[in-house]
This record gives C-alpha cells, structure tokens and sequence, in this order.
C-alpha cells in the first residue's frame, strides 16, 4: 500500500533494504502515517499521541527523541529509574504516558495520577515559557456567566467553548457545577517547584463548592500516604469534558475534582491503547 504523505522529512540518502551507510544522519521520521514507517522503526505510542494531537509543534520522531517544529530535540526516554514523585518533578516524555489516561475506571488505584507527569520543557515550547509569553496566546472565552481567559494555542479556547456549549444543554440540575470557575494563572503547585497546569492557560477549576480535592480530605497527608478518596462532580460532565480532549483530575488518586485540564495527547494515547485491549 502506498504512502499518501512522505513519512521521511529529513534524510541525507536513502538507506537500501539491508544497511544504512554509517556516515548518515539519522532520519526523522514523521509520524502522522504510522503504518507506513518500515517494521524496524519502533515509534513510541506517547509519540505517536503527541504528533497526532500537536501537529504544529511536533516534527518527528528519530533516535529516541522528538523533534520540535523549530529543530530543537527532546529527549523521548532518559532511562532513568524514578520514583513516583521523581518522575513529577523531573518528567521525560516517556514518563508522561506510564500511567495511561483509563476513562473506563472511576476509582483510582494508589498513586495512579495520569496527567500530572508533565514535561514542562515541551508544554513550555508549545504554550510559552514566561507569563508574558503565555499571556499573548489567551482569548476570552464564554463560560456561563462568566469571560475566561483561556489559549488558542492548540485548538484550546476551541475545545473549551465546545465543551461549555455541550454542557449547557444538560438539565439544569447540573449546572450549579459550573459557575465561579476559574483559568489561567501563572503559578507553582502547591507544594513543589512544578508550573501548575493553569499558569499555561490550558486548565479551569469549576466550582470548588462542590468540588474535592486530596489534601483538604486528608489533611497532614503527603503524597506517598494512603488516603481516601472522594468526588462529587457527575460523570455526565467529566465524559463532556474528555470527548473534546480535556482530562479530569477526579480520575487521578491524589484527586482535585475541579480541575479539568486539556490534554488531547492523553485522551488520544487513552484511544489508543484501550482498542488494543
């Protein structure tokens, strides 16, 4: 079957069959037409994710790292042995998809937080590395009775306003769940040297009085504790939310059931990974 695009976007020449000149550089290999790429190329199915959903910012795949729209790599798999916090702190990008976005569980297993491994290097390049830069991608947004700053970047400020328009049309018993909400803020999370999700405009906290999050349930809890988990968000609107590509974090063990983050990459990956089972 033939290729309907060209997946090697940046070859010197081309390899025969059996053996690549040893003076080559490596090919970066476009991801878009997965099928296509030889048997031998083993493309990474966070990768595969990643070009899929960021196609404006996302090259390629070659050597074990991704290539950035502007040439710059990043390292795929540091191969690094970390622990659950180590792997928050100083995530690759492997470390990003260990923990698979599973919409088919509300119960969360111990420490099984998907979407809080982030690789701030590359939301960073694609959202903006300053609260200037950041501040530059975001547009208001219509969100009930309020205007919520939210990016474009992505196709992000699009994918919220779908969702808002979607959950309006629920019966009004759920929609005292969606006023005082709020979006970007440029900050660290609690507790930690990490950028919250929000300082790159990609997340909203709906309203927090019925919302439930991990440390005011347990409080004096860290986060290698047991605790007991909790959530009072329908999953009428979580499943709205996750159709057009934002996670939820009522579906994480250390849970902040008011937030609500996009990330198409993992629901994609999710879509992924479920159909093989």
């Amino acid at each position: 079957m033939k290729c309907q695009r060209l997946l090697i976007i940046a070859v010197s020449s081309l390899c025969s069959m059996n053996a690549c000149s040893q003076t080559q550089e490596p090919n970066v290999i476009s991801i878009e037409k997965a099928d296509c790429i030889p048997s031998a190329v083993e493309i990474p199915s966070g990768a595969k994710a990643l070009s899929a959903t960021y196609p404006d910012f996302i090259e390629g795949y070659s050597d074990g790292s991704l290539t950035l729209s502007n040439g710059e790599k990043i390292i795929y798999d540091d191969k690094i042995q970390k622990s659950f916090v180590e792997q928050m702190d100083n995530a690759d990008i492997e470390d990003m998809f260990t923990q698979p976005y599973d919409t088919s569980v509300w119960t969360p297993s111990r420490n099984y937080d998907p979407g809080r491994i982030r690789n701030e290097k590359l939301l960073k390049f694609m959202y903006g590395k300053t609260s200037q830069e950041v501040s530059r991608n975001l547009v208001k947004v219509k969100w009930f009775n309020q205007q919520l700053p939210f990016t474009k970047v992505n196709g992000a400020a699009d994918s919220l306003r779908a969702v808002e328009k979607e959950l309006a049309s629920l019966p009004e018993k759920y929609h005292k769940y969606f006023y005082q909400s709020s979006t970007y803020n440029w900050r660290k999370v609690r507790g930690s040297d990490r950028l919250s999700a929000h300082s790159y405009g990609i997340a909203i906290d709906i309203c927090t009085k019925y919302s439930d999050f991990w440390r005011w349930k347990n409080p004096g809890k860290e986060e290698m504790d047991e605790i007991v988990y909790a959530n009072r968000i329908p999953k009428e609107i979580i499943r709205i939310f996750e159709k057009h590509g934002f996670i939820s974090g009522a579906r994480w063990y250390h849970y902040d059931t008011m937030h609500f983050e996009f990330r198409p990459d993992l629901i994609h990956h999710s879509r992924m990974t479920q159909k093989k089972k």
